[in-house]
């Protein structure tokens, strides 16, 4: 029985496995998946997320309670050596081990690239996960509660600032969310004007979302600049050093989030580490076919599907001659994947991945989308409703699906949850605080020049009460003659300290055995 091996388990790696789990006839096949999240995350929901429209654990899918089948292991594959077929799978805890395996499934998707500005590896976040939508959210609402409780002034103005760097979908719908999110909460917060609040845009090139028709894009822009959100176009960002952005053109402020969103890159965990071909970009070398390797020389039992890998776009509309890196392709890359490594293993023939785009939505705040597919374009609450409506069917699983359903009649009749829940990073702060603690031992007092040893346990733990010094007892002197009498004659004084020690001794062995 063939063991497939999925490294990944993002969008084409979650679908690979729960299609082949549909597909697979009993004892086929063994199939096991490994990834350090236990869960998938719907990457279109982040900005509702961020923007308090969908619980974040609406937005993920449990891989145990969906794959009945597949084995899941939450962990990092580190290495992939197929020319003996192993893999090094490092736990979270515990020594790295090999996995063997007859057939390996490449799917490890594509994290933020970043340029190396000053500033932004200390300052921004990015939004790939469902943590970094959580911490934008929790980051709104706690700079809203502290700017409600300032004076007017630069640290206040800090505080409401909020700039997203990159004017690709993912950036539009984040930008457009918050600023939809901001707006929202002004009526709780009444000490916060609208025009205290402030969002920055910043795009290098000359025009946003190239997915949607330059017309469509001007709209979005329109609509945006009527919502008291400023778009930077043909602008970099030089610096975010201490949180002060500075920009191309001059302009510069400060700010207290930075959201960047100005593109991706293959997981580098994995291809760096890795005996199969990568191309010039990083990504993992596939055919149309999505097994990995050319159209003249193919890699037997090594497929990839996703972000990471350079899959061709057969439909002619993708970047460069190939797919571009969303959630529409790795999906669908995943589902094909699936029926494909089913046909070879029962000797058929794989078929090509084509998908044609059939339009771009984009949800920019309640109320507010668009929608483009060729020369159609909607705007408005119409393509929100297009939007809403699309995701919500493509959630995977019923569960899912129905889960965020839910919570959007549920903030339609009783609004967005505003409570923030940014003390989670550092759940054990209030226990801490209160928490009792033994008191340290007392110190022993010995006076010195004793020879005493403390008593174990009982006697280290109590003090000891210092001895009462009482005056030397008068003894009738001995009678000695001669030189010795002289010698002696001085002992013999109430002053001399040798008889004071002596007692004080006496008295701290006493109190020792008395403890005994």
């Amino acid at each position: 029985m063939p063991r497939i091996l999925i490294v990944g388990g993002g969008y084409a790696g979650f679908y690979t496995a729960w299609k082949l789990e549909k597909w697979l006839r009993p004892g086929e096949a063994d199939v096991t998946m490994v990834d350090p999240l236990p869960y998938m995350t719907y990457q279109p929901f982040l900005p509702e997320v961020a923007a308090g429209s969908i619980d974040p654990r609406h937005a993920v899918v449990a891989q145990r309670r969906h794959l009945k089948t597949t084995n899941v292991i939450t962990a990092k594959v580190t290495n992939v050596n197929h020319a003996e077929k192993t893999a090094t799978i490092t736990p979270p805890d515990g020594e790295p081990w090999e996995f063997e395996y007859d057939i390996v499934v490449v799917t490890a998707g594509a994290v933020s690239r970043t340029f190396p500005i000053p500033g932004v590896a200390d300052q921004a976040v990015g939004l790939k996960t469902i943590e970094e939508a959580v911490y934008i959210r929790d980051r709104v609402l706690t700079n809203f509660d502290k700017a409600a409780q300032l004076p007017a002034g630069p640290e206040r103005d800090r505080l409401l600032t909020f700039a997203v760097v990159g004017g690709g979908f993912a950036g539009i719908e984040i930008f457009a969310e918050l600023r939809s999110f901001a707006s929202s909460l002004l009526k709780r917060y009444p000490e916060i004007s609208f025009e205290d609040t402030h969002f920055h845009l910043i795009e290098a090139m000359g025009r946003i979302m190239p997915e949607v028709s330059l017309p469509t894009s001007h709209w979005v822009i329109n609509n945006l600049a009527q919502r008291g959100a400023q778009i930077h176009l043909d602008t970099q960002l030089t610096s975010a050093v201490d949180g002060k952005v500075e920009l191309s053109t001059g302009v510069s402020f400060e700010t207290d989030l930075i959201v960047w969103t100005a593109g991706v890159m293959a997981n580098p965990a994995i291809v760096r580490h890795t005996d199969l071909p990568i191309e010039e970009r990083g990504r993992l070398l596939v055919r149309s076919d999505l097994r990995v390797g050319t159209e003249d020389d193919i890699v037997e039992g090594a497929w990839g599907a996703g972000d990471v890998s350079a899959v061709p776009d057969l439909s002619g509309g993708g970047v460069g001659g190939f797919c571009v890196p969303n959630a529409q392709h790795a999906v669908r890359q995943g589902k094909l994947m699936a029926k494909n490594i089913v046909a070879v293993i029962r000797g058929e023939g794989p078929k090509e991945y084509v998908h044609k785009n059939l339009g771009a939505v984009a949800g920019l705040g309640v109320g507010y989308g668009v929608f483009q597919s060729g020369k159609i374009a909607i705007k408005g609450v119409p393509a929100w409703i297009a939007h809403r409506g699309y995701h919500g069917l493509a959630m995977p699983s019923w569960e899912r699906k129905l889960r965020v359903i839910i919570g959007w009649v549920a903030n339609f009749f009783l609004g967005r949850d505003i409570v923030s829940l940014a003390a989670v990073e550092h759940p054990r702060a209030a226990f801490v605080e209160f928490a009792a603690r033994p008191k340290p031992p007392a110190p022993v007092e010995v006076s010195a020049g004793s020879t005493a040893a403390p008593a174990r346990g009982a006697v280290a733990a109590t003090a000891v009460k210092p001895p009462v010094k009482r005056a030397p007892r008068k003894t009738p002197a001995k009678a000695v003659t001669g030189p010795a009498a002289q010698s002696e004659a001085p002992a013999a004084t109430p002053e001399a300290p040798s008889t004071a020690d002596e007692t004080a001794a006496e008295r701290v062995s006493e109190t020792v055995t008395a403890h005994k």
